[in-house]
């Protein structure tokens, strides 16, 4: 998929291995997203492409999205981390990725989106709850990682916000 944008001629596609390190520079400029190693990033392009998009200007990363598919829940995309480079905020890119990513054939038996956020992440909420919106779906939030249950006090506790079912 193409799209213009002021600065230039946008591509959506599926990653590839290739595209792991542009990945985790692009994550590092987002901040305050986890840092993952470049080898995860590596394995989130290449294992996890049919779940996953990226948005390229010229080799430029700009944007991606890495999910997959819950092992026991086939029908529920999660997705993992949602980065936008600053150049690319503020026009839709993030919703127009998650709707390339759903829009593909072998994604077409997805009822559910699946993702955790951290409670002061307003960017991730207004963008899931948009989209849930959008897809004229239902959305609950409940607390799935603790601080303290799961994070030894070191990280937020992550509420995991569950969209659907999509009407088919």
């Amino acid at each position: 998929m193409n799209m213009m944008s002021d600065e230039g001629l946008l591509t959506l596609s599926a990653p590839d291995s290739a595209d792991g390190f542009g990945v985790h520079q692009l994550i590092a400029r987002c901040k305050p997203l986890d840092e993952n190693s470049v080898y995860c990033n590596l394995l989130q392009c290449d294992h996890f492409s049919a779940t996953s998009v990226i948005a390229k200007r010229g080799d430029d990363v700009v944007g991606f999205i890495s999910g997959y598919l819950i092992p026991d829940r086939p029908d529920t995309l999660f997705v993992w981390q949602v980065a936008i480079d600053e150049s690319a905020r503020g026009q839709g890119l993030a919703t127009k990725m998650l709707r390339h990513i759903l829009g593909r054939p072998a994604l077409s038996g997805v009822q559910y989106l699946e993702t955790t956020i951290t409670a002061d992440n307003d960017a991730s909420w207004a963008l899931f709850t948009r989209y849930a919106e959008k897809m004229n779906a239902q959305a609950e939030k409940t607390e799935h990682y603790g601080k303290e249950s799961h994070f030894n006090g070191e990280h937020d506790s992550e509420w995991l916000y569950r969209i659907g079912p999509f009407n088919a």
